[in-house]
């Protein structure tokens, strides 16, 4: 049954072309009656012909790529098949080149048909592999980058809250609660391909709580949000990679602007640092790489990526969410 169900469709071609080539040639282009009818003897020869060619001719010249040889071993099967139905089927009694005019497309007609068939159906197989492959491939490289991203933000808030537990032990708690969060959505929501925008702006939203706790005095962290529609879905821990490079480069005693903007499906992340122009920041760096990857296989051709550095270290990528 399941050979039947994956070849339903080349069996249905088989059939009706055999269906077809057989009416053909008792009705259309022949006065022989059924009975009398040697093409309907020499038939089954001609079916054993046909199948040995796709089932072992073809398979074992394609894979060698001995493409002239098969079209040698082809012609030479049809011109031997086409002498044997004239000569001992028929028994025409007709020349040489008169045998080959009447009766070389019994031959020649199914044998390349099925050839092209065969070709054709291969060549669906083999783009099918292959996008399977890109398929699990893209997961697989998906899923590495992502662990990469998850221990690194994880680990800083850990850091912080362990300080606070020692500094601060009454706001330890709330640090704990937002973790949970931040672990909630790393743990259970990041394996998807898409989450709902509200609830990575939460995520953001924690990490950047953590951010300020961390370098309250040191740092001033401008964050504002304006989201039109937070139904929308984005693919999961997309946007950290920006927020987070914004301050691991930054100086000390500078000022974070992040801005996040979500309008008629169209979302657009800003981030600016200052930076010092002689400490040189590679584009490449491992963060903005993967992040650039993942874009690559999740919006492609509808993101746009631009790195600035003037006086501030500005990063902008507006986003198609649809």
């Amino acid at each position: 049954m399941n050979f039947i169900k994956k070849y339903s469709t080349q069996i249905i071609i088989h059939f009706l072309f055999w269906a077809l080539f057989v009416f053909v040639s008792l009705f259309v282009l022949t006065k022989y009656y059924w009975a009398e009818n040697p093409f309907l003897q020499y038939l089954f020869i001609l079916i054993v012909i046909v199948y040995t060619n796709n089932i072992v001719l073809l398979p074992y010249f394609v894979r060698k790529r001995w493409y002239f040889i098969y079209t040698a071993v082809f012609l030479s099967i049809a011109f031997l098949a086409t002498q044997l139905y004239c000569n001992v089927f028929t028994r025409c009694g007709c020349s040489f080149l008169k045998c080959l005019s009447d009766y070389l497309w019994q031959t020649i007609v199914p044998l390349t048909f099925f050839s092209f068939i065969w070709m054709l159906f291969r060549y669906i197989e083999r783009t099918q592999e292959i996008e399977t492959i890109k398929q699990e491939r893209t997961a697989l490289e998906l899923k590495f980058l992502k662990s990469q991203i998850n221990p690194h933000v994880l680990l800083n808030n850990l850091n912080t809250i362990y300080s606070f537990s020692l500094e601060k032990p009454d706001e330890t708690p709330n640090l704990i609660l937002k973790l949970a969060d931040n672990l909630k959505h790393v743990l259970y929501e990041s394996n998807s391909e898409k989450v709902p925008l509200s609830n990575e702006i939460l995520f953001i939203d924690n990490y950047i709580e953590f951010q300020k706790l961390r370098t309250e005095g040191v740092k001033t962290i401008n964050y504002t949000k304006s989201i039109e529609d937070t139904t929308n879905r984005i693919a999961p821990l997309l946007l950290i990679t920006l927020i987070e490079n914004t301050f691991k480069h930054s100086l000390l005693g500078s000022t974070i602007t992040i801005d996040i903007n979500v309008d008629n499906n169209y979302l657009t992340c800003i981030c600016s640092n200052g930076y010092d122009p002689n400490k040189e920041i590679s584009e490449t760096s491992i963060g903005l790489e993967n992040l650039k990857k993942r874009l690559d296989l999740l919006y492609k051709e509808k993101y746009e990526l631009k790195i600035e550095r003037e006086k501030l270290f500005k990063v902008k990528l507006t986003l198609n969410l649809l």
